[in-house]
């Protein structure tokens, strides 16, 4: 009768530290910090592009990008860019990567 246990299943992939390091190499990729600007200042990805999931742009910021890319999100932790990348496979985007443990243990360059 009713299932309140019942989970979506996730729309987007949870990536170890290697595979998002290889994935965000390859062609037609983005790479999104959903951090804040506050967050950043200690450190990100080379070549990420800042979109608060916090702030009020987040979605108008998200409706601007093209869906034919590969999308590799983090954040500090994971939880953030998680729900970021649930919320683009909703509005369409197939290619949509989560960094599982966030950037606390990327043993890669920040810059």
């Amino acid at each position: 009768m009713f299932n309140f246990f019942r989970t979506k299943p996730k729309s987007y992939t949870d990536l170890s530290n290697e595979d998002f390091q290889n994935g965000i190499t390859s062609k037609d990729t983005v790479i999104i910090d959903v951090r804040t600007a506050g967050e950043i200042q200690s450190g990100k990805i080379k070549g990420a592009r800042n979109i608060d999931l916090m702030g009020s742009g987040f979605m108008g910021q998200l409706q601007n990008l093209p869906k034919d890319k590969n999308y590799y999100l983090y954040c500090r932790s994971g939880n953030r860019s998680g729900q970021a990348c649930e919320i683009m496979a909703d509005m369409g985007f197939e290619s949509v990567h989560n960094l599982a443990g966030g950037i606390v243990r990327w043993p890669y360059d920040v810059v």
